[in-house]
């Protein structure tokens, strides 16, 4: 199941994007998660909490898939 998760902004970080998913508690945590596993950006796989996510980017964390959505 894909899920929507609104943005107001053009584009956020991987790393902003995991915590407002609140599936990990702090930023270290993020960090360290993606450094060890990374997760799947596009059907890529991705360790930076830098990446830029836009409008209709696919993540794939935890099991689960989640969409950027970019309000209108």
């Amino acid at each position: 199941m894909q899920e929507k998760i609104e943005i107001n902004t053009e584009y956020i970080t991987l790393g902003q994007f995991i915590k407002l998913l609140n599936i990990l508690d702090s930023g270290g945590m993020v960090k360290a998660y993606l450094q060890d596993q990374g997760v799947m950006v596009n059907g890529e796989l991705e360790h930076r909490r830098g990446r830029k996510l836009y409008n209709h980017d696919v993540v794939e964390i935890e099991g689960s898939t989640f969409i950027v959505h970019k309000e209108d």
